[in-house]
Parts: C-alpha cells; sequence; structure tokens
C-alpha cells in the first residue's frame, strides 16, 4: 500500500488506520478493471461483473460480501436461475418459487462495501449512490453503522423505557407504540464521517467511498412528541438521553426543541418492519442530524436538565478547531451534494451527450438551488431538481451535457432554503482548520479525461 499522507494534525491513529484500510478496500474491489466500451449508461461504471464481484470477495476474506460463501452462484438478494433462449417459447417459473418474498434479478450486483475494521462487530457498509435512481435508497443497500454487532431482538419482548424529569414515567411495549398515531417521512440519514478521507487530497476514487455513508428512505413510526406529552415535560426539562439495546448500548444526548420538533419512534422502513441492520424493531429518528445520534434498537429514554456528556459527543463526533478549541453538538448535517455520473472509476465511452446527475440534501431544510460546472468551478450553470423536493431529503438533480472530448471537471454545489451555500474545501478549511475529520460538507470534483476516465480530483 502506498504511503497515504493523512497527517497525525487531523488525523489520529485510528482515524488514519480507517482511511488507510478504505484505500486498500476499494482498489481490491475494483481490481477486475475497467469495464468495456458500451453505449448503454451502465456499461460507463465501475460496478463489478459477476466473477469481479465474487473475487472481491474472496480477495478481502469476506470483509465485502460478509459472511455470505464466494461460491454461490447469485449475487446477494438474487437467486440464480436458468437463462430462458426465448422466453417466448416455454413458460416462465412459477409463482412464488422464492419463497413469497421478492427477489431482484440475478444480473444486478450492486451491494455496500464493508469497511475492513480489524473486528467484525464494530464497523460501517457505504451505500452505492452510482447506481441509485431517484432518490429512494433500498432498504437492503442503506448504509450501516455498528459498534458492537448487530442485535437480533425479539419484538415481543422489547420494550421502551420513558423516565427521568416527567411526571409519568413509561414502559412501552411495540403493541403499544403500533397503537399510537402514526406518520411517515422521507428523510436521509448521514454519517458525520462520510468523506473523511478526501480532507487532504482526493483518497478514494469512487462516488461509494467518498460519499456512501449517506442514504434516504420513508419512515414509518410515532412522533416522540406524543409519547412525551402522555408522559409530561417537568419544568426544568432540557435534554434527552437515548440509550440502545445493542452491546455497545449506544448512548446520545438529544436537545428537547428536537425531539418535540420532527422526531419520530421509527418501527418501519420502505413500507416494512425495519431491517435488523437498521435498528428492528425500533429506532429514533431525528431528521438532518447527524447519523450517530439516530439511535438504533432504542430501549430507553431518559429525561434530564443538560446533556448527559456520552463517550460518542466527548471522544468522538467534536470538530477540534484551530485555535484548540472544540465544536460539540454539531448535530445539524448542512447542505451538501456530489454527482454521481459521471463520477470516479467511470468511463465517459465517446463524446457526446450525457445527462449529469447527482444528489443534494441539507439537514437544515429543502435544497433550493443545485448548479454544476463543466471547467472546475469557473462558470455555473443551474440544474434542474426532480420532484419531489422535501424537507430533509435527498433531491435529485440533472443537467444536459454534450461533451466535446476535452478535459473537464465536474462539480455541483448547492443551496438551501436557508441561504446557506455548500463550500468549497478551501473555505471549509480556512473556517475549522486542519484538525478534525467530521462534517465534510465540501465541493466534490471529478476529472473526465480526454480519453473518457473519471478520477477524483481536487482543485
Amino acid at each position: 500500500m502506498p504511503d497515504l499522507p493523512f497527517s497525525s494534525e487531523r488525523y489520529g491513529p485510528a482515524e488514519r488506520q480507517m482511511a488507510q484500510a478504505l484505500v486498500t478496500l476499494e482498489n481490491r474491489i475494483l481490481q477486475p478493471g475497467p469495464a468495456p466500451d458500451c453505449d448503454c449508461r451502465e456499461g460507463m461504471f465501475p460496478g463489478l461483473s459477476r466473477r469481479g464481484m465474487l473475487l472481491g470477495g474472496a480477495l478481502l476474506g469476506g470483509a465485502l460480501l460478509g459472511a455470505r460463501p464466494a461460491r454461490a452462484e447469485a449475487p446477494p438478494g438474487a437467486i440464480e436461475y436458468p437463462v430462458q433462449p426465448d422466453p417466448t417459447r416455454e413458460q416462465g417459473r412459477v409463482i412464488l418459487e422464492d419463497g413469497g418474498y421478492g427477489s431482484r434479478s440475478q444480473f444486478e450486483n450492486e451491494i455496500r462495501w464493508r469497511y475492513p475494521t480489524a473486528s467484525l462487530d464494530s464497523s460501517w457498509s457505504l451505500t452505492p449512490l452510482a447506481s441509485g435512481h431517484g432518490i429512494i435508497t433500498p432498504s437492503g443497500l442503506h448504509f450501516e453503522r455498528h459498534h458492537a454487532g448487530i442485535p437480533n431482538i425479539d419484538p415481543q419482548r422489547h420494550s421502551l423505557i420513558l423516565h427521568g424529569m416527567v411526571d409519568k414515567p413509561l414502559r412501552l411495549t411495540m403493541d403499544d407504540l403500533k397503537r399510537m398515531p402514526s406518520v411517515s417521512r422521507i428523510v436521509f440519514i448521514e454519517c458525520s464521517g462520510n468523506g473523511l478521507t478526501e480532507w487532504e487530497k482526493p483518497t478514494l476514487r469512487t462516488v461509494q467511498g467518498t460519499h456512501g455513508l449517506t442514504s434516504t428512505s420513508e419512515w414509518t413510526g410515532v412522533r416522540l412528541s406524543t409519547v412525551l406529552n402522555e408522559a409530561g415535560l417537568q419544568d426544568g426539562a432540557a435534554w434527552i438521553l437515548a440509550e440502545g439495546a445493542d452491546a455497545a448500548v449506544m448512548t446520545r444526548s438529544i436537545p428537547i426543541d428536537k425531539a418535540m420538533d420532527d422526531a419520530i419512534l421509527a418501527y418501519a422502513q420502505n413500507g416494512e418492519a425495519l431491517r435488523p441492520e437498521q435498528g428492528y424493531p425500533l429506532r429514533l429518528l431525528l431528521p438532518g442530524y447527524e447519523g450517530n445520534t439516530q439511535i438504533k434498537w432504542l430501549r430507553r429514554l431518559e429525561i434530564g436538565d443538560k446533556p448527559f456528556m456520552t463517550r460518542e459527543e466527548t471522544l468522538k463526533y467534536t470538530d477540534l478547531l484551530a485555535d484548540g478549541t472544540a465544536r460539540q453538538f454539531t448535530l445539524t448535517m448542512v447542505a451538501k451534494s456530489v454527482i454521481t455520473f459521471p463520477s470516479g472509476a467511470m468511463r465517459l465511452p465517446r463524446p457526446g451527450f450525457y445527462e449529469i446527475t447527482g444528489l443534494a440534501w441539507s439537514g437544515r431544510g429543502r435544497i433550493a438551488e443545485v448548479e454544476v460546472s463543466a471547467d472546475g468551478g469557473q462558470s455555473w450553470t443551474q440544474a434542474a431538481l426532480q420532484e419531489p423536493v422535501l424537507d430533509k431529503c435527498h433531491t435529485r438533480f440533472r443537467l444536459p451535457w454534450i461533451w466535446d472530448g476535452a478535459e473537464a471537471v465536474l462539480q455541483s454545489r448547492c443551496t438551501d432554503d436557508t441561504g446557506y451555500r455548500q463550500p468549497t474545501l478551501a473555505e471549509l478549511v480556512q473556517a475549522r482548520g486542519t484538525k478534525s475529520v467530521y462534517h465534510l460538507n465540501a465541493i466534490q470534483s471529478w476529472r473526465v479525461a480526454q480519453d473518457g476516465e473519471v478520477s477524483n480530483v481536487h482543485v
């Protein structure tokens, strides 16, 4: 592995190891080589062939595919069936042959990448943003972050305890929660470590590597304010300690104002029960807040008058500034965007028409505008926003582009409805210094070379 300049000023030993391991992981996954020339858009992606996907899993000792056997024929989530020479001349397979729960086509192989931590219990996986359509992330491709593995919880034995500065402490079963009025919202979640490798130099090659710790789903559950009103908040109540039922007993402090505003006790995702890796049977959803606060496998809420100063808001998830002070409780994920096509490790087969597309999001509100540059930020063109444009949600943007075959540097920048505009990396470093790896929302640049190869660059 080449010597990568993850400086000790910004990256601690653990963060440096993470960044270097991600580089190694991505290089091994992409090792099978670029896709062949193809007029179809899918042919321009760095997506793996079935052989390459299985080879990648074997090279990484299961880091890519987890515990799935490398000898399996079909990609994860699919079932291998014989391909019919002419499907108009013979019957297809019978209904429910998949067992009653649908599977995807065996010809689709998008998967999450798992960061190769030394321990399988504390790790994360990244969403393949480049192959997404619209704004909803399939539940099976939603990014993950776990600190002590994925617990297997029986919903009939699970309950939520609410206590502390309340008039009436509560113990609520899952049946109790599901009897309460429900709401559904489509919102993004983003890990505040998304892009941590990219502060000092362009490092990872793909948008999955640079931006894959964000996903959007429709979430269904009970407003947290409904439960808090039932319990009755006492005078002076200002913070909530949220606690998970995993082996890490993950805890974070949440402002009471956020809890009363739009927080949800979520038990469903994309029309079905939460997946275990997303917190089954219950998670805390805090639209627009950093992912670490949105406690999965939620079991306890304690109401207090001040922050509880847990490990994840003191030792971790703070932003050390140039003057030695630290920004703490930087909970809201600010405006950010990225072009997903064309993006790193793709190759445009020839000059001509292409549609630039990507995602923009802000924890402050709605996306008001996305601009795209093809000359490294010297000039900007407004992109079209695809409906729906929702509050605290991924927004799809699109812009027609005719590539003339000359070198180009593609960028996007977004502005949300508060007027906040996504900064350049230089602007972000000037404001925050060089001592933190969290909350990177700088403009991303993709260089399109004359031969069509797309790479990650800083300009």
